[in-house]
């Protein structure tokens, strides 16, 4: 990404490779631990509830704590397909109304209620989780779309806990250029050929 040019306020950007999206969850080390030896999600991982995804490896640092905050102790770097990701945003709702995208409020209801995938956007965090002023997507599966994402989409599950530790602890010791050239490399995910829903 060119550091000259600030990214656009909405704007998916991911790890990525042609064929596939790299997104981020954490979980219980009894979830995530089994997940990335097994390179699928164990029994306990339930089906029938949404899960969300984060392309963002910043953002998950921000919601997880770097991985210290209980129950999401274990840091998943989770490889799905390109097509996955793509059918889930094409079927996918924003999470909230927002006036002058929506007809109205019952419109965004109706369809909510339809759609298997939820869009949110939040500020996107810098190395120290502060916000900066463009968003980050997260995407929430439930019903079809939670079970196509554990049984058709995944490619690889990886444990990513010690990386987010390594990351961390530079970011404390003060050496944020050490810090950084350890991030992912995340770049705008441009031709999935699908709109997304664009919020506030």
């Amino acid at each position: 990404m060119n550091a000259l040019v600030p990214p656009a306020r909405h704007e998916i950007r991911a790890q990525h490779t042609d064929t596939t999206v790299t997104v981020y969850q954490a979980y219980q080390p009894a979830i995530g631990l089994p997940a990335a030896r097994d390179g699928r999600f164990p029994a306990a991982w339930k089906r029938d509830r949404m899960t969300w995804i984060k392309p963002s490896f910043l953002w998950m640092m921000y919601r997880c704590g770097w991985g210290t905050k209980e129950g999401q102790e274990t840091v998943l770097a989770v490889e799905i397909t390109r097509e996955g990701f793509a059918w889930a945003l094409e079927r996918a709702e924003l999470s909230h109304y927002v006036r002058g995208v929506h007809p109205d409020r019952a419109t965004w209801q109706r369809g909510l209620r339809r759609s298997p995938t939820r869009v949110q956007w939040d500020p996107e965090r810098d190395l120290d989780l502060n916000p900066l002023p463009y968003r980050s997507l997260q995407l929430g599966l439930s019903g079809e779309a939670a079970r196509r994402y554990a049984d058709e989409w995944l490619v690889s599950v990886t444990d990513v806990t010690p990386l987010a530790r390594e990351i961390h602890a530079l970011v404390r010791a003060g050496e944020p250029d050490r810090a950084s050239a350890l991030l992912p490399v995340e770049e705008p995910l441009t031709d999935l050929g699908v709109p997304v829903p664009a919020g506030r």
